[in-house]
């Protein structure tokens, strides 16, 4: 399987020491998949981190994480 890849959307959010990214991506057969990449800053390296999230799973994980940002921010009580 090519790796060969093209960038269709990017958005980067700064938070403290870290980056996150947000980059919709178009595998050489035409498939559309969602690369979440954090960036941190541990002393005078960076360290990054990735999850690959796939066309056909997109609507499941934004569900799983639509729940678990509205637990986060859910006022207690």
């Amino acid at each position: 399987m090519s790796l060969e890849r093209r960038e269709l959307f990017s958005e980067s959010v700064r938070a403290g020491t870290r980056t996150y990214f947000f980059d919709v991506k178009e595998s050489s057969e035409g498939s559309k998949y969602l690369v979440i990449s954090e960036s941190r800053k541990l002393g005078d390296t960076k360290e990054r981190s990735r999850v690959m999230v796939f066309e056909e799973d997109i609507l499941s994980f934004a569900e799983g994480l639509r729940k678990a940002v509205d637990f986060m921010v859910k006022k207690p009580g």
